[in-house]
């Protein structure tokens, strides 16, 4: 990680947004002593909006079987040797480039990079949160939008947006590698000033992450932005987070916690293996068929 100079973002003591759980909601650890409740201190709420989210898959509880004694060893027959743990692969370390976006990157391997929309997108998991008062809206503005949401409450003369592109990229290139271009085109913004920057494992994904502040016109903008370089199967993805929010509301604000919590809660991940479906139900049996009763015959008078 390249740490530069301290964050812009300050938050207010006693103060967080708070990330509704995509999938569970953490309670309370029980007490065995009574406790009296204690007031609520009122703070800034933020739900979670998933953009693309695969089912969780919890699989069911294995019957646990009574012990069995082992049997003894055979005289003569060595004890058999536990394997040995395979080491996890370690993550590659990722120098940055000095040169060339990613889309020039991509261009030189003849790589081609296909926009994907939102819509039945099952490829990854992606998972975007919502703070409370943000909006999904279509942007013109943002090119091979995937999702974009925005404060459209704020009085800002820059509305506080979030935006989030996927590229399916088809062609043969190195992911590292790649992830190593993911400073080089926010890095020629204009009066470019950066605060914070990293490259390595993003969920198990290469990963660069750059924020920082630049000129927008008249307006300084801060800006969060996180490249990641996705598997899913045989396919691979580049999937781009923007945050941004105008410089003029340093410190504690409700834009820069809104972004603070979008860029921690954002997640992509590959997706949950399906269910397995359930075992289908037996036919009931078919009876077998009824001897026949025996018939009377007639006696002649």
């Amino acid at each position: 990680m390249i740490e530069l100079t301290r964050r812009w973002r300050v938050l207010a003591a006693g103060a967080a947004v708070g990330v509704a759980g995509v999938v569970g909601v953490t309670g309370q650890t029980a007490s065995a002593e009574p406790l009296l409740p204690a007031p609520s201190v009122p703070g800034p709420v933020t739900v979670t909006q998933t953009v693309t989210v695969a089912p969780a898959v919890s699989p069911a509880a294995a019957p646990v079987a009574p012990g069995v004694p082992a049997a003894p060893a055979a005289p003569g027959v060595p004890a058999a040797v536990p394997a040995v743990a395979t080491p996890a692969p370690v993550a590659r370390t990722i120098t940055p480039a000095s040169s060339g976006t990613l889309a020039e990157f991509f261009k030189s391997k003849g790589v081609k990079m296909e926009p994907q929309v939102s819509h039945d997108f099952k490829a990854l998991s992606i998972v975007l949160p919502m703070p409370s008062g943000w909006t999904k809206v279509p942007d013109p503005n943002v090119p091979d939008a995937f999702a974009v949401i925005a404060d459209r409450s704020s009085t800002d003369l820059y509305t506080p947006n979030a935006q989030v592109v996927v590229y399916k990229l088809v062609g043969n290139f190195d992911p590292v590698e790649a992830a190593s271009h993911g400073f080089v085109d926010t890095q020629q913004l204009q009066n470019w000033r950066p605060t914070d920057m990293a490259m390595g494992d993003f969920n198990g994904f290469p990963s660069a992450f750059i924020e920082g502040s630049y000129q927008s016109g008249s307006q300084v903008l801060n800006t969060s932005r996180r490249h990641i370089l996705a598997t899913a199967g045989p396919d691979r993805y580049l999937v781009s987070l923007s945050v941004n929010y105008s410089a003029a509301n340093q410190g504690v604000s409700a834009a820069a916690d809104a972004a603070d919590a979008i860029v921690s809660g954002f997640k992509v991940s590959a997706p949950a293996p399906a269910a397995p479906p359930p075992p289908a139900t037996p036919a009931p049996a078919t009876p077998a068929p009824q001897a026949g009763l025996p018939q009377l015959l007639g006696l002649q008078g």
